[in-house]
């Protein structure tokens, strides 16, 4: 098997590019390929998906243990010929320092790394920085370089010697190129965005084909051992009764990661819902409502009351649901759009939620409730107005109390956190 990273020295150096290409490219030639994405990121794997014909999988260092990350590599790189992980951020950018870096899952994995160098506006002067990547931690193997943005033959030449000097082989120099730009990443999973995914995977794969040496990928790649041998499962599911579960799933609801709903399946039966089109609740034990795209379909969503309905008699039950970011917006009054105009949602939480004056929120955030000690991401533009109490105190990756707040109406759970809980089989401790 040939494994590798695909990695970058800052964010806007192509990465999501180079590896949604490459692995279209892999899978054209007939290979049996895995994605992977370190970090908490879940549009990215969902170009991943597209590209492979695989769903891609989460190594997180902050949501999960060392331990947990070692056996998904091992587990879902089982039985394929090339597992591509695609990093976050710069190289060695972790939640503190390095910690949590895709640096350090590299070194944990043993899997070297390709470094995707943006070159538009540097030619020899990126020998040094090669240099300092290759040598600032012994432990992480950076090997290989792949340029973006390159001007010319000239400008690559330029580049080759930068590598040959700096000790790091060259796979190929990709030029400026419009036909790469990712499609907008502000997309819900509509047959029509799938489209464009899948056109742009082949315009990705096809300057791979012409610009990288894929060959030569291939055989570095497979240099570095068989990370198969452990061959290890992740923890299987303490299972107790089974359960039924709902999912909401479709356009506006689609962030879940993929270890996450395998923790489902072993708990249960889960059957998948659309909040857009559904107007019935499945018979569920369980109701789970991601994050996703709400605010691009306000109005689809707002006409839908009978399933609002269902929804509102099933908490009033008693039943369990759990909601995050956009899950937790549609379970909001109202929600507002960009110029303010209010659409009535399901009203389990008295919170209208807005997309008025847009503002990024992100970070990763624990906390501790009714003993389950959750982990997870806040990604968010959109703001909640309400004055009730959060059930729990939320903290970022530097222990930090922070203002994210996490609700609970009778069984209901809804905040703005994305949490893991792929390691974990005590999820439903909150609802004690």
């Amino acid at each position: 098997m040939a494994g590798f990273l695909i990695a970058a020295p800052n964010s806007g150096s192509g990465k999501t590019t180079v590896a949604s290409g490459l692995l279209r490219a892999f899978k054209n030639r007939g290979y049996r390929v895995q994605p992977f994405k370190c970090g908490p990121d879940y549009i990215d794997t969902k170009y991943h998906d597209t590209a492979s014909g695989n769903k891609s999988v989460n190594l997180d260092l902050f949501l999960s243990s060392a331990q947990h990350v070692a056996e998904l590599y091992a587990k879902y790189s089982l039985g394929k010929d090339v597992c591509i992980a695609e990093g976050a951020m710069g190289l060695f950018d972790g939640y503190d320092g390095m910690q949590g870096s895709c640096a350090e899952t590299a070194k944990l994995l043993k899997i070297p790394v390709v470094l995707v160098v943006n070159a538009k506006s540097a030619a020899y002067s990126v020998a040094p920085l090669l240099y300092g990547f290759r040598h600032f931690d012994a432990e992480v193997n950076v090997a290989g370089a792949i340029f973006n943005f390159v001007g010319s033959e000239s400008h690559c030449r330029f580049l080759n010697q930068a590598c040959i000097d700096a000790g790091v082989k060259l796979f190929g120099c990709l030029p400026k190129n419009a036909g790469l730009e990712i499609p907008s990443r502000y997309l819900g999973l509509t047959l029509e965005n799938e489209r464009l995914f899948d056109e742009f995977a082949d315009r990705a794969a096809a300057a791979m084909e012409q610009y990288i040496d894929l060959d030569a990928l291939l055989a570095f790649a497979r240099t570095y051992g068989d990370v198969q041998a452990a061959a290890a499962e992740t923890r299987p599911a303490t299972v107790g009764s089974k359960i039924r579960i709902a999912v909401a799933s479709d356009e506006a609801f689609n962030f879940t990661y993929r270890e996450n709903m395998e923790r489902l399946k072993a708990r249960g039966d889960i059957a998948f819902f659309s909040p857009l089109r559904d107007s019935r609740l499945p018979e569920a034990d369980f109701v789970y409502f991601p994050g996703g795209y709400p605010e691009m379909f306000l109005e689809q969503l707002c006409e839908n009351t009978e399933l609002h309905g269902d929804i509102r008699a099933y908490v009033a039950g008693g039943g369990r649901a759990l909601a995050e970011c956009g899950g937790m917006m549609y379970l909001s009054s109202s929600i507002a759009d960009a110029k303010g105009r209010e659409y009535p949602m399901v009203g389990i939480f008295s919170q209208k939620a807005s997309m008025k004056n847009m503002k990024l929120t992100l970070g990763y955030r624990s906390f501790n409730y009714n003993g389950f000690a959750a982990k997870g991401h806040e990604f968010h533009y959109s703001h909640c107005e309400t004055e009730a109490t959060s059930v729990a105190q939320q903290y970022n990756a530097a222990g930090v109390p922070v203002d994210t707040k996490l609700l609970r109406r009778k069984n209901a759970i809804a905040g703005y956190t994305h949490i893991y809980w792929g390691e974990t089989d005590n999820l439903f401790d909150m609802f004690n």
